[in-house]
């Protein structure tokens, strides 16, 4: 509990202020207003108005500051003014036997006169300067309201022209990505189901049946691969893995070993670089490979012909990061914040055309949220991109 009516120095005598808040006031009004009210301190935070209340007191500020704070979407405090010695408040609420229209709270040890509904009705009646005065105050207030409540709706107008237009890029995003998904499977399903028929009805020679098998083979796990990764994602939101230990560098060398036929096809090179004795990282090895993976596979797809995909593990601040290093096309900064979208796919740079559609980023970005960790990118127009994975290493208790 705060204590009221404690001694302070150097306070200002109400006489002296009170004709600063109603200029004009006679000594007779002035001898009355002090009369029917209360000098009384608080500390600090001590809400005076409440927001919403019913409340029948009216102050004027001898000494101090207070904040007056309005709600806005009945989450937000917004603070509208600081009031100080000479400035009055709670007037509107008792004049119209109404809510108060906002909270006024102490910002340090302030003084304050205060009147109730009953003698300052009677002070109103009596006094045609404070009457004037509170006119003129309320006017001041109601306009200031206005141009508040135009302001805000200024923002919020602007909000909701940011909010749809995002929502638009979504849905175009989104049948792009339907419309992606619907060629990708059935372009190799067309084909399979071309060549099968073929073969059924004995059209393919002998000697090119192999190679016929091949092609279906080859064109059906397309199909698999993205029905997969289409279910994947849908696992990762309604299934929590099982961590365990994991050594990142071994991990690495899987994951290029089985990517060398298709690097050494483009004529890339890839590269591990790990110093000895790296902490292990606790993950689900199948989601964190599959993360790995992702990254790999496009830091190939992405690089020219003679460039080099360098894995780097090391570690930095109390983390274990993992980099991909690529030279390839890069990323326009306008469209890194939109590369781990799960509708987001890049068809084209210059004359190059690029399959897929980008699940990748959308998986591996996944995975490491759920392994509390953080993935970036760092990327250059046309001078290759790193991106990094931030993992917390396991901790060793001795």
């Amino acid at each position: 509990m705060y204590q009221l009516n404690l001694p302070r120095k150097n306070l200002p005598a109400p006489k002296e202020i009170i004709p600063r808040a109603f200029p004009g006031i006679s000594q007779l009004e002035i001898d009355e207003l002090v009369t029917r009210s209360k000098v009384n301190n608080y500390p600090g935070g001590i809400t005076l108005c409440h927001e919403g209340e019913i409340e029948t007191k009216f102050y004027i500020l001898l000494d101090g500051q207070v904040n007056v704070t309005k709600t806005i979407n009945n989450v937000e405090q917004k603070q509208l003014k600081t009031l100080e010695a000479g400035d009055f408040f709670g007037e509107m609420a008792i004049i119209h036997n109404a809510p108060r229209a906002a909270s006024v709270t102490t910002s340090g040890p302030t003084t304050v006169m205060e009147i109730d509904k009953e003698n300052f009705d009677r002070v109103l009646q009596r006094s045609s300067s404070i009457s004037m005065a509170m006119v003129r105050e309320i006017s001041n207030r109601l306009r200031e309201n206005d141009e508040m409540a135009i302001e805000d709706l200024k923002i919020r107008a602007a909000e909701l022209a940011e909010a749809y237009q995002k929502l638009a890029e979504q849905e175009l995003a989104r049948r792009e990505f339907l419309t992606n998904i619907a060629h990708e499977l059935r372009t190799p399903l067309m084909a399979a189901g071309g060549f099968l028929q073929l073969m059924q009805k004995g059209m393919i020679s002998q000697e090119k049946i192999p190679a016929t098998i091949e092609t279906v083979a080859r064109n059906i796990h397309q199909i698999t691969t993205l029905v997969n990764d289409i279910l994947f994602l849908q696992e990762m939101d309604l299934i929590l893995p099982k961590f365990q230990p994991i050594n990142l560098h071994l991990m690495a060398e899987d994951v290029a070993e089985k990517y060398q036929d298709k690097a050494a096809g483009s004529l890339v090179t890839l590269h591990i670089e790990a110093p000895e004795n790296l902490p292990m990282v606790s993950g689900d090895p199948k989601s964190l490979e599959r993360a790995l993976i992702a990254l790999v596979d496009n830091a190939i797809k992405f690089s020219p012909h003679g460039g080099q995909v360098s894995i780097k593990i090391y570690e930095e601040e109390s983390f274990v990061l993992v980099d991909i290093i690529d030279q390839g096309i890069g990323i326009e900064t306008s469209q890194i914040p939109k590369i781990f979208d799960r509708f987001y796919h890049l068809e084209r740079s210059g004359d190059q055309l690029f399959s897929g559609i980008g699940l990748g980023l959308a998986i591996t970005n996944q995975v490491i949220k759920q392994h509390n960790g953080r993935l970036s990118v760092q990327s250059e127009p046309g001078k290759g991109s790193t991106f990094s994975v931030r993992l917390k290493p396991i901790k060793v208790v001795f």
